[in-house]
């Protein structure tokens, strides 16, 4: 709690903004960022205790600005569990955001899908996740200050935010699906039999992200709104290799559309 504090009070010094809603941007996803109106970025080396991340994609910045006068800080850029860091580590961005006022919000990934109806480039609307990365950023001494020891997971992800999603998307032309996701390890991607056992267990997409930061989010009493960005077919869906220049290539590609659909749901998420 000290380290989320120190963090806290040095952006709280630094922009002085408290926004209430936030946005964490995944891997080829940050082109949202630099879209925002009377915008202010900090670098997280600058930022106390916060990870620096080091996956290819991640720009590596808190950014302060507006959408529509909606006041927003959008992490462009996470740290992961398998670059090392510690779960705690994962979530502590989310952590400070919540201390600075955040409410709602929007975690974005690049993810593989699984379910069939899928393609390349599909936006979807995470509507649940299954943990398989072995670890928990609840795990240890339970601090009362963020949550309570036992927190309720009945709806990870809002059904209220889900909602306003679709009419948003539908308002736009936009297609977006729902489906669980589920989230891995890393920074292997899956075998082919691998997905096959995450069909049966009911996963529609497959990521190494978002979990973590879902679950810390709920703990300290956020909504949580879950976007995914199908940046490849996982492994044995099509007879190729994968390798993350398609997960770039694919963020790149779905830019445009992902940027009009964040500037549009993100005032009409408060409710």
């Amino acid at each position: 709690m000290k380290e989320i504090e120190e963090a806290r009070a040095f952006l709280e010094a630094r922009v002085g903004r408290h926004p209430r809603l936030g946005v964490v941007l995944g891997s080829g996803l940050g082109a949202f960022a630099s879209e925002l109106d009377d915008r202010v970025a900090v670098r997280y080396r600058e930022i106390p205790h916060w990870p620096q991340p080091g996956a290819v994609g991640h720009a590596a910045e808190l950014v302060f600005g507006s959408v529509e006068g909606r006041p927003v800080a959008v992490m462009s850029g996470r740290a992961h569990l398998y670059e090392g860091c510690s779960p705690a580590q994962v979530v502590f961005g989310v952590r400070v955001l919540a201390r600075l006022g955040v409410r709602i919000l929007v975690l974005t990934s690049a993810t593989g899908g699984i379910n069939l109806k899928f393609q390349r480039g599909s936006l979807v609307l995470i509507s649940d996740h299954i943990n398989l990365q072995g670890s928990n950023p609840l795990v240890g001494p339970s601090d009362e200050a963020l949550g309570p020891r036992f927190p309720d997971m009945s709806e990870a992800y809002s059904a209220r935010l889900r909602g306003v999603a679709r009419e948003v998307a539908s308002e736009l032309g936009i297609a977006l699906a729902e489906g669980v996701y589920a989230a891995l390890l890393g920074p292997s991607f899956e075998t082919p039999a691998e997905i096959r056992y995450l069909r049966a267990i009911g996963a529609d997409l497959v990521g190494m992200s978002t979990a973590p930061e879902a679950i810390a989010a709920n703990h300290m009493g956020l909504e949580v709104l879950g976007l995914a960005c199908v940046t490849n077919m996982a492994a044995g869906i099509l007879p190729q290799k994968l390798d993350h220049e398609e997960v770039l290539e694919t963020g790149e590609m779905v830019r445009e559309t992902l940027v009009r659909f964040l500037k549009a749901v993100l005032p009409r998420l408060e409710a």
